[in-house]
C-alpha cells in the first residue's frame, strides 16, 4: 500500500519552509459571482513566481549535508527549475537543471540567473537525461512531483487556505504531474473534510482527468500535451504517489479550453491585477466557465499557481 503524506508531514514542511516560501494571502475577488464568492491564492507572488519553491525547498532541506555537497539535479519546464535553483543557492549547493527545448526563454534565463547549470534536451528526453546525470555525477535527484517531500511542501499552501478560510466549500487546483493537487488535497481533507477539492487541466493535456475517470494512471504523448498553451501543465502523466493521493482525496478533475485559459488570464490581469501564466490561470478558468460541473457551495478558492509568463504572450492575452 502506498504511504500517503500525513498531517504531521505537512506541519513539519510548514515549519521547514517558513521564512523562505512566502505565506501568500487569500485575496477576495470583488468580481466573483454573488452566489459563489471567489478567493484567489496567488502563488505567483512567491520569490520565484510560482508555488514550486515550497516543495523544492522542503526536499533539499531534508537532504543530508553530504548529499547536498554533491549537488542536485532536476528536470522541469521552468517553475520547478527555478525553485530548485533558488533553494540550492540558499544552501550553497550546485544545481543542474534539465529543461525541454520548448521552454519559454524567460524561464530558462531566470533559472540560469539563479546560478543553475541548464541542460537543454528534447521534451521526450528530460526525465531520462536527469536520471543519467544523477547516476553519472552522484547528484541528489529532486523530482518535480513524484516524491513525498515535494508533496508535503506543496501541501503547505492547502494548510494556509483552510487556516485563512475555514468555511471554504471548494478549492480549485491546477493539475500536471500532481504534486500540487496531492499536497493541497491532503492538507484540505485532513483539516477540513467537508471542503471539496477539484483538479483543473487543459482539455488538450487531460491525462489526469482521464486517469481519474478510469481509475488507472494514463499516459498521453508529448505530442498531445504540448498542444496546450499552458506550458507548465504539459506533463504526460501524473506521478505514482500523486495519483494515490488523488484517488484518496480529490473529489473531481475538470477540464478547460484554450480560449477559457486565455480569458482567465485576462480576468486575473484586469480584475485582480495579478499576472498569471496559462498554467496559473486554469483554476480561475474553471471557476469562470465550468460552474455547471463544480460542486454546489458558496466559498470558492482558485489557486493561481504561477506568474512566469512569456512577456510576448502576456502582452497579447490581456489585450485580446
Amino acid at each position: 500500500m502506498t504511504n500517503l503524506v500525513t498531517l504531521e508531514d505537512l506541519r513539519a514542511a510548514q515549519k521547514r519552509i517558513a521564512g523562505t516560501a512566502v505565506r501568500t494571502p487569500l485575496l477576495p475577488s470583488l468580481h466573483g459571482a454573488a452566489d459563489r464568492p471567489l478567493w484567489l491564492k496567488p502563488e505567483s507572488l512567491q520569490p520565484i513566481g510560482a508555488f514550486k519553491i515550497r516543495g523544492a525547498y522542503n526536499a533539499i532541506a531534508a537532504l543530508t549535508d553530504a548529499e547536498r555537497s554533491r549537488g542536485v539535479v532536476a528536470h522541469s519546464s521552468g517553475n520547478h527549475a527555478q525553485a530548485v535553483a533558488y533553494a540550492a543557492r540558499l544552501f550553497g549547493a550546485r544545481a543542474v537543471i534539465v529543461m525541454p527545448d520548448t521552454t519559454p526563454r524567460i524561464k530558462i534565463d531566470a533559472t540560469r540567473a539563479l546560478g543553475a547549470e541548464v541542460v537543454m534536451v528534447t521534451p521526450d528526453r528530460r526525465d531520462s537525461a536527469a536520471a543519467e546525470l544523477a547516476e553519472e555525477h552522484g547528484y541528489a535527484f529532486v523530482p518535480p512531483y513524484d516524491d513525498a517531500r515535494i508533496i508535503a511542501g506543496q501541501g503547505t499552501a492547502g494548510l494556509e487556505i483552510i487556516e485563512d478560510l475555514p468555511t471554504a466549500d471548494t478549492v480549485l487546483v491546477p493539475v500536471s504531474g500532481g504534486g500540487l493537487i496531492s499536497g493541497i488535497a491532503a492538507a484540505v481533507k485532513l483539516t477540513s473534510p467537508h471542503t471539496k477539492v477539484i483538479g483543473v487541466e487543459p482539455e488538450l493535456a487531460a491525462d489526469a482527468a482521464e486517469s481519474f475517470r478510469t481509475g488507472v494512471r494514463t499516459t498521453w504523448t508529448t505530442g498531445q500535451t504540448y498542444r496546450t498553451i499552458a506550458d507548465g501543465l504539459r506533463t504526460t502523466s501524473v506521478g505514482v504517489l500523486p495519483f494515490a493521493h488523488i484517488q484518496a482525496y480529490v473529489d473531481d478533475i475538470v477540464t478547460v479550453s484554450e480560449d477559457q485559459i486565455r480569458e482567465a488570464m485576462r480576468f486575473l490581469a484586469r480584475r485582480a491585477r495579478l499576472v498569471a501564466e496559462p498554467a496559473g490561470a486554469v483554476a480561475t478558468a474553471a471557476y469562470l466557465f465550468r460552474a455547471d460541473v463544480l460542486p454546489a457551495g458558496r466559498a470558492h478558492v482558485a489557486v493561481v499557481s504561477g506568474g512566469n509568463v512569456d512577456p510576448a504572450l502576456f502582452a497579447e492575452v490581456p489585450a485580446g
